[in-house]
């Protein structure tokens, strides 16, 4: 599929949100680093978890509302609340505030607001593109974050630090671009938005109907224990992979500190983003060449090799005492990772194409392969 056949949406999407992820890579990885230095490590910790069991509480409700108030819509308003939340971390960050609970709030708005825009970009895609090109839809969207993931830390290193406030603002303002270019150029997809007497059939319906209603949905779609597992486990993994954004710059600056690679001399915060970049460097080279050699072999044994080489790597991390030895875990937590990417894309399409055949929503299904996402 040519790119000059996509829908506008994709097309406006795939800049703007290019934009808005360097950005957001750029200040991301250093946050635990930069919460930890103003309030503490325990209570980061404690934060952090309770920021994020929000944002996938709020991923798996998105799906029913980009269903119901369209995809647009809620990419919009996902869009302004993460703007805005930007803005309060950088009002909080400004040095004659210097509010680090103000800066944690507005950093929280930004995350369960950005988790309702994941399952109505996810099903934008299923509503423009055709089945059999979805595969290659979606693996340009992904290669382009893990493009931004592997340009925003390296800037990031650089500069957040010390122009904080500038690097948050910049972020506000490729918000403010995106949701230009979805104003101008975006049109709604969503089947049930566009049909005025079935969206105000659902739209008026309260609050403890609609709960309901995605518990009956959840309900039909873990009775497939197969799949049910494979959340679970996927959920248990993900605990692993979430240490490299939470745990990690930690270690790094406390443990490793600064350290000589290539005859350069790096602090612990420019070590840790040449890590992430070089996580994102490996997914966005060689996503094409992994899938096409891991689906030669049977699912069930490239997930549990993948899970083995996850552990490993993370011992390899709680082991490294230099950069060398830092960038070789990272280095295979990359190929653990790129193990099962190509799987994932050819279950959530054939569990998708179960759904439709069974006549259930669709959204339980874009809200959990978001929550997967959350972090990537």
């Amino acid at each position: 599929m040519k790119f000059s056949t996509w829908d506008i949406n994709l097309k406006v999407r795939l800049f703007g949100e290019a934009l808005l992820d360097i950005s957001f890579w750029t200040v991301f990885p250093f946050l635990t680093l930069y919460f930890s230095d103003e309030i503490g490590r325990q209570l980061t910790s404690l934060l952090l978890i309770i920021s994020q069991f929000l944002a996938v509480i709020t991923a798996l409700l998105g799906g029913y509302f980009a269903d119901v108030y369209g995809r647009k819509r809620m990419m919009s308003i996902s869009v302004v609340g993460e703007g805005i939340g930007f803005l309060i971390f950088a009002i909080g960050a400004l040095p004659f505030i210097q509010s680090p609970y103000l800066s944690f709030f507005g950093f929280t708005i930004a995350s369960i607001f950005m988790a309702f825009y994941q399952p109505a970009s996810q099903a934008m895609i299923a509503d423009v593109v055709k089945p059999e090109h979805r595969s290659h839809v979606y693996s340009v969207f992904y290669m382009m974050i893990n493009i931004a993931v592997v340009i925003g830390p390296i800037i990031g290193a650089v500069v957040f630090h010390d122009f904080t406030v500038e690097t948050l603002l910049a972020i506000t303002f490729f918000d403010i671009v995106l949701l230009f270019l979805l104003q101008k150029f975006g049109h709604e997809t969503a089947p049930l938005a566009l049909n005025p007497e079935l969206r105000k059939e659902q739209a008026n319906k309260n609050l403890g109907t609609v709960l309901l209603e995605q518990v009956k949905n959840y309900q039909l779609i873990f009775k497939d224990k197969i799949f049910f597992l494979y959340i679970l486990a996927g959920i248990i993994i993900s605990q692993s992979f979430m240490q490299l954004d939470l745990l990690f710059p930690l270690f790094i600056k406390e443990e490793i500190g600064t350290s000589q690679f290539l005859g350069m001399t790096l602090s612990g915060e420019e070590l840790f983003g040449i890590i992430v970049s070089i996580n994102g460097f490996c997914v966005a080279a060689l996503t094409v060449f992994m899938t096409r050699w891991m689906t030669r072999y049977n699912e069930k044994y490239v997930f549990m090799n993948s899970s083995f080489l996850y552990g490993i790597a993370i011992m390899l991390f709680a082991l490294s005492t230099g950069a060398l030895s830092a960038i070789f875990a990272i280095i295979l937590f990359s190929f653990a990772e790129l193990m099962t990417v190509g799987i994932q894309q050819i279950l959530f399409r054939n569990w998708h194409r179960k759904i439709n055949e069974r006549c259930i929503f669709r959204q339980p299904v874009f809200a959990i392969r978001s929550v997967r996402l959350l972090h990537h």
